[in-house]
């Protein structure tokens, strides 16, 4: 009798919460009528959280990255933000399609009639207002604050074991061999200082900036951090770079085979990229 009348309140609360007009993160206004069944994911940390939030069943297609739990490696592959494939998303018949707030296929997948609802996940804050975003789309609000007030112990958990180090090392974060980095108001360079490392990268350069190598040498990071195959041979082998002091010392933390996937995205397992970090700063 108990399980029949929660199941009931839910139910209820459902009838309540649906049709649901959100804003995106473009500024346009979505309309849910009832809680969505059948969803493409064009992004992998947004496929993270609606697993995460128990909505896995849900998923009826994925960005070609997303392999995160295991059972979403067996979905059809919709492409990615630079090929997309629309065929392919139409043809699912989808009540929601999530996608990225940079590209235009929302453009090309709202004329086909199918509701796109876009997200910007650029920020350590973005993480929990896109979990609370999705919980409001997907029905599942109560599993939404349950998911961020787990993310947010174990982080904390990271956090408390970071703060017993005595040192907080000067840290440079290489995410393509462009080369391209973090800005210390990215998702990456909070987790950099919740680590206990600062960031050699101002704030001012933006969240995710192209920077010179000349710029690397002078400020000469104590630590070196990167996600991109062959990383090691490629850094140690610029031209004055062997005098950078991550360099000589040989603190270089080169995470890829998964563990690339772990920091690039900010998702339900933002924790296990911080132990990541404050393992490589000061030692396991």
């Amino acid at each position: 009798m108990k399980r029949l009348l929660a199941a009931l309140s839910v139910l209820l609360a459902l009838a309540f919460a649906f049709p649901l007009t959100l804003q995106d993160d473009l500024g346009r206004t979505v309309t849910l009528q009832a809680p969505p069944k059948r969803i493409v994911t064009m992004l992998p940390s947004v496929t993270e959280t609606v697993c995460a939030l128990g909505a896995c069943d849900r998923i009826v297609a994925t960005d070609d990255y997303s392999d995160w739990p295991e059972s979403v490696k067996r979905l059809p592959k919709a492409g990615g933000l630079y090929n997309p494939n629309p065929e392919l998303i139409v043809s699912l018949k989808p009540d929601l399609v999530l996608v990225s707030k940079y590209g235009r296929l929302y453009e090309t997948l709202e004329r086909a009639g199918l509701t796109v609802y876009a997200v910007r996940t650029e920020t350590y804050e973005d993480i929990f207002k896109t979990v609370r975003t999705l919980g409001r789309l997907l029905g599942l609000e109560a599993e939404a604050e349950r998911l961020v007030a787990q993310i947010q112990k174990e982080v904390y958990q990271e956090e408390a074991r970071a703060a017993k180090a005595r040192s907080r090392p000067r840290v440079y974060y290489e995410i393509d061999p462009t080369p391209y980095t973090v800005g210390p108001e990215s998702f990456i360079g909070v987790l950099i200082s919740k680590a206990r490392g600062v960031n050699i990268v101002p704030k001012e350069l933006g969240l995710f900036p192209k920077i010179s190598p000349e710029f690397v040498v002078e400020k000469d990071p104590e630590v070196i951090v990167a996600t991109y195959p062959n990383a090691l041979e490629t850094i140690r082998s610029r031209p004055g770079w062997s005098r950078i002091q991550a360099v000589r010392t040989g603190r270089i933390c080169v995470y890829t085979g998964g563990e690339d996937s772990l920091l690039s995205r900010p998702g339900p397992r933002v924790a296990q990229a911080l132990r990541l970090l404050v393992d490589c700063f000061h030692g396991r």
